[in-house]
């Protein structure tokens, strides 16, 4: 069978970061392009005994010597001489974060860079995605069978086999980066899907909720900073895409809902805020922080609503998670229950410090609204009307101040992504103490909690954007032999 692929490029060593993501772009340009091309001409005139081939380009590294680097930074070098090579897509989307990781390998090593063409194929699919006009035909739809003429995704390069610790290198060739090229495509794709907004859009610094109320006020927050010439905001996405510069502009209501509902208070830099309603329950939770790591965000903080497990809370205090106890099940196949995930001081001390700020209560006084402690997470939202003698017995042997279905599957996904991660909770129910989440209680407690609970929130945001990145990124969250790529 005949192979058609676009002209062969040679490999090219760099010590120059920028020049490097330059000639990566270049190379999936060209690939991508000539991907597209190709398969219009198929659609109009189907082809046999052909196959239609294009690879995504790669980063190789090779070094012969350990390096001597700041004990404290816990990216940006290889642990152990070797070679090491990592897939690459969409550099134009991740530009900035290549330059950075590529600049401080050579920087930390001394050694130049290889870009050149991996042997992993782009699937089509992925070719054509963000090209409104071409539609992949589903299997039967069209003259000729896809897979016989393209490549489409496989599942072997499309795992987590390199963050989970999995991963069995072949000839000896090492992973770069935590994700490989197609892995990263198919979580841009369905991130699109999921959130009915571009990966273009999201911000380094991620909110997760567990309700509609939040993005209410989300919204009227940004309105208000992009009506100040000085907040540094830019701009606010909406699902659909629907973006505004201006705090008064309208948002047009979308015909139909996203599964998760996404918002973006934007800067120029890309350090601005992104929201996610992920609903309710920890596969909801799982989902999201699957695509969304691959985006290598700065940090991501969950902010909700818990039932208070304590007899001395009141309705709207805060719970500031400092461990979790994890019966949500649905990472243990990837993270085993006996793994602890430990709280990362840098976030800490940042929601510790926008609760201060926003409620104006200081140290001791500030234990009268907030509790800090253990959090536990489940996969049964009406865990109460089961025998009460099992749960409760685990629940106050494991010092449980709090329960949620979402909060301890965001933080350990943070931890198997390497994406720093926090918990602030707000009690909405005691259901322990006959304070159940009725209607009329509800209302009132949302009108008067949400929007402080939201903003101490953001304030812990932008207390994380002014801290340097290494800083944030815990070597906490680092195993024996990592990727050099954070």
């Amino acid at each position: 069978m005949k192979i058609l692929t676009p002209d062969t490029a040679h490999p090219q060593e760099f010590t120059d970061a920028t020049a490097a993501v330059d000639c990566l772009t270049e190379l999936y340009l060209k690939a991508t392009s000539f991907l597209r091309d190709q398969f219009a001409k198929v659609l109009e005139q189907p082809v046999t005994d052909v196959r239609i081939r294009a690879f995504y380009p790669e980063v190789r590294f090779m070094t012969s010597s350990y390096a001597q680097v700041d004990s404290r930074l816990s990216f940006g070098h290889v642990s152990s001489p070797g070679k090491f090579a990592a897939t690459i897509t969409r550099p134009d989307l991740f530009r900035h974060y290549l330059i950075q990781q590529i600049g401080l390998l050579i920087e930390n090593h001394g050694q130049p860079v290889t870009i050149g063409l991996s042997a992993t194929p782009i699937p089509v699919h992925f070719a054509v995605t963000g090209e409104n006009a071409v539609n992949i035909p589903q299997d039967g739809a069209a003259d000729f069978t896809l897979r016989d003429i393209f490549d489409v995704p496989d599942l072997s390069t499309t795992n987590d086999d390199i963050v989970n610790g999995t991963y069995q290198p072949v000839d000896d060739l090492r992973p770069l980066a935590p994700f490989t090229a197609q892995r990263v495509d198919y979580s841009l794709a369905r991130l699109a899907h999921y959130t009915a907004t571009d990966p273009e859009h999201f911000q380094c610094h991620v909110m997760f909720t567990n309700y509609q109320f939040y993005v209410t006020e989300f919204e009227e927050y940004a309105r208000s900073q992009l009506n100040d010439p000085d907040s540094g905001y830019t701009s606010f996405v909406s699902t659909g895409n629907v973006e505004i510069t201006d705090g008064d502009t309208p948002i047009p209501e979308t015909m139909k809902t996203p599964q998760m509902p996404t918002y973006h208070l934007k800067r120029e830099d890309g350090s601005g805020i992104t929201l996610v309603n992920i609903g309710v329950g920890p596969s909801n939770a799982k989902t999201a922080t699957d695509h969304i790591a691959v985006l290598r965000p700065h940090a991501w903080i969950m902010v909700g609503h818990c039932a208070g497990l304590r007899n001395t809370q009141a309705l709207g205090d805060f719970v500031l998670a400092h461990a979790y106890l994890r019966e949500d099940h649905v990472l243990d196949d990837d993270l085993p229950v006996w793994i602890p995930i430990p709280a990362l001081a840098e976030i800490q001390i940042a929601l510790e410090q926008s609760v201060a700020q926003v409620t104006q209560l200081e140290g001791y006084e500030l234990k009268r609204i907030m509790r800090t402690g253990t959090v536990a997470t489940i996969d049964n939202r009406n865990w109460e009307l089961r025998d009460q003698s099992g749960p409760v017995q685990r629940l106050s042997q494991s010092r449980a101040i709090a329960l949620d279905m979402e909060s301890a599957t965001i933080a350990a996904n943070g931890y198997r992504f390497r994406v720093p991660y926090g918990t602030l909770l707000c009690v909405s129910d005691k259901p322990l103490h006959g304070e159940l989440k009725l209607p009329g209680m509800a209302s009132d407690f949302y009108k008067t909690q949400v929007s402080r609970h939201l903003m101490i929130g953001i304030r812990a945001m932008e207390l994380l954007r002014s801290t340097p990145l290494e800083r944030i990124h815990s070597r906490k969250l680092r195993s024996f032999d990592e990727t050099a790529f954070l």
